[in-house]
């Protein structure tokens, strides 16, 4: 009654793997097995976000302002050691400077600007 269709080919077995021999641990009488410690991840300092965060955001010249003062401090948290961090607080002082510096330059092309339209209306 088993019956195989003379259109498909019989099916091979699959042929076996060879067995590799497994490595034997050996372990010296008196030894113990090293461990492998994880070094707890420290903590990121706050004030590095705030700063980085206030770089972009900029605010006007209050966020650029807060950005340099929370970057200097996040930087000298990151020094100690005591948090990390440490990329977020330098790219919050740059965008902090880079903001106040462009607020600076804002001014003084404002007074200029201010002073060549007043000059010119005097007789």
């Amino acid at each position: 009654m088993n019956q195989q269709n003379p259109s498909f080919p019989p099916v091979p077995p699959e042929p076996e793997q060879p067995q590799m021999p497994q490595p034997q641990q050996f372990i010296q009488p008196g030894y113990a097995m090293p461990y492998v410690s994880i070094a707890p991840q420290q903590k990121t300092s706050g004030l590095a976000i705030a700063s980085m965060v206030l770089g972009i955001v900029w605010l006007g010249w209050l966020g650029s302002l807060l950005a340099v003062i929370f970057g200097h401090i996040a930087l000298s948290q990151t020094k100690d050691g005591r948090a990390g961090g440490r990329g977020m607080a330098i790219a919050g002082l740059v965008l902090g400077y880079v903001g106040v510096l462009t607020f600076v330059w804002f001014l003084i092309a404002m007074g200029s600007a201010a002073d060549s339209v007043d000059s010119g209306y005097q007789n």
